[in-house]
């Protein structure tokens, strides 16, 4: 569905952008403080962009900033919607500096905004914890497995022995989890998980007793009125009692448009537009995130491949859940990118939901890149796997931090911002008029009709 997704996804998109021009025109004086309104009418429709429908929340304005640096660690307080009003707030001041006193003032503190940003950064940073002597170690696996190679059956066998070689690999600590991207194994997993196939029995060689791995795989389920249905999911899988056994799921909440399921389909079909697709009907949506307990581990939130765009679903899966994860699974399919900056785009948006939620994330990705990041955002030194590489990563898990005003507040600082925006630019206004007044000299009288 390219051709369709490129032009209605730009389409939709713009709608947004459109809305926050004429927001601003529409209420936008010529003073300075037409920089509170402008950032506030454009980050208002980012924030409708993430979430009317499914949400598109890619490249937001403040996930420019690079994610574990100093301007970024502000998403801590703010998230990255309040880090978007900075940003376009202090890129907009120094347009003013022309227009008199106010336009001065309102570059003077956009310079000291950015400021903040590094100094508040800084001594974040400056709080740095290494890992725990105790902490579990993790095994990222990336058999770097082009996407067009999961559609020939002549190379399956080479896929599933490119991650049980890897997988096998000797450690010079206990692994506790051994974790593969998004899709690893192209079936489904009832078919490779049967006893008594291929596959199974070749997992099952690569792990010892009560070793985990989590990987990401589709499972067919059923509906409310027992629909066959098919899900994107991360499986949990243990080795237990001599043999291998699902010990927890989650099955992908946030499916992209196009990619994994196609909106309006129903008018889709009837249009024949679909036709031109040899595929099903896509995948279904699971429940919203939920942290997974699982013997051996430390408390996890898992997050399928886009799902980590989406600010706030680990802090509202630990709210529902009554338990706070003490790690972030990030398992994505970046093959679909092929080389460019797809991939590192997606890998800097991602870790913004470290900064945010305090908490460490491990990502893995077929094709690259895969890192471990730290609850500040940070790729770990030496811990990532760039695009087009094969092999492992073996790292203990970085610690997590306590809860961020972030976790606490959500996006309540942001909506503060808007509401700040909406009351300076009228008391400004306000301000402006009272000055006029005196300029003129005496009381303001209306002119008679």
């Amino acid at each position: 569905m390219a051709p369709f997704a490129v032009a209605f996804t730009a389409m939709f998109m713009a709608l947004f952008w459109g809305a926050a021009g004429a927001l601003y025109r529409g209420l936008a004086g010529r003073t300075a403080a037409r920089v509170l309104l402008f950032a506030a009418a454009l980050s208002l429709c980012e924030w409708l962009r993430g979430h009317i429908l499914t949400g598109f929340p890619w490249d937001l304005p403040g996930a420019s900033w690079r994610a574990g640096s100093a301007p970024s660690q502000i998403a801590s307080i703010v998230g990255v919607y309040g880090l978007t009003w900075i940003t376009l707030a202090v890129a907009c001041a120094p347009f003013t500096v022309r227009e008199g006193r106010g336009g001065r003032l309102a570059a003077l503190l956009a310079g000291l905004a950015i400021a903040g940003l590094y100094g508040f950064g800084a001594a974040r940073l400056n709080q740095d914890r290494p890992a725990l002597a105790s902490a579990p170690w993790v095994r990222i696996v990336q058999a770097n497995v082009r996407q067009e190679s999961k559609y020939d059956a002549r190379i399956f066998d080479d896929i599933v022995a490119r991650y049980v070689r890897l997988t096998s690999r000797p450690s010079a600590h206990p692994i506790a989890a051994v974790i593969w991207p998004e899709g690893a194994i192209p079936a489904a997993l009832e078919d490779y998980m049967a006893p008594g196939t291929a596959t199974r029995d070749a997992i099952a060689q690569a792990f010892g007793p009560g070793e985990t791995l989590i990987l990401g795989g589709y499972h067919y389920g059923s509906d409310a009125i027992g629909a066959p249905t098919i899900f994107n999911s991360l499986a949990v899988i243990r080795h237990l009692g001599g043999a291998l056994a699902i010990a927890g799921l989650y099955d992908k909440y946030r499916l992209v448009p196009f990619g994994e399921f196609m909106p309006l389909d129903s008018l889709a079909s009837r249009l024949g537009i679909k036709t031109m697709v040899h595929v099903g009907d896509g995948f279904s949506a699971g429940e919203p995130p939920r942290p997974l307990n699982i013997a051996g581990l430390p408390i996890m939130q898992p997050l399928i491949c886009y799902e980590a765009l989406y600010s706030g679903f680990t802090r509202a899966g630990a709210r529902a859940s009554g338990r706070r994860a003490a790690w972030i699974v990030n398992i994505s399919n970046d093959a679909w990118f092929g080389t460019g900056l797809g991939p590192r785009q997606h890998l800097n948006l991602a870790s913004y939901r470290a900064i945010e939620e305090g908490l460490p994330m491990v990502r893995a990705t077929p094709t690259g890149i895969s890192a471990i990041i730290d609850a500040f955002g940070r790729i770990v030194p030496g811990e990532s796997l760039g695009e087009g590489a094969f092999g492992v990563i073996d790292a203990p898990l970085p610690p997590a931090l306590a809860p961020t005003l972030f976790d606490l507040w959500g996006d309540g600082a942001f909506w503060a911002m808007l509401v700040l925006s909406l009351v300076g630019v009228r008391s400004f206004k306000r301000a402006k008029v009272q000055s006029a007044r005196k300029e003129k000299g005496g009381t303001f009288r209306p002119r008679p009709l």
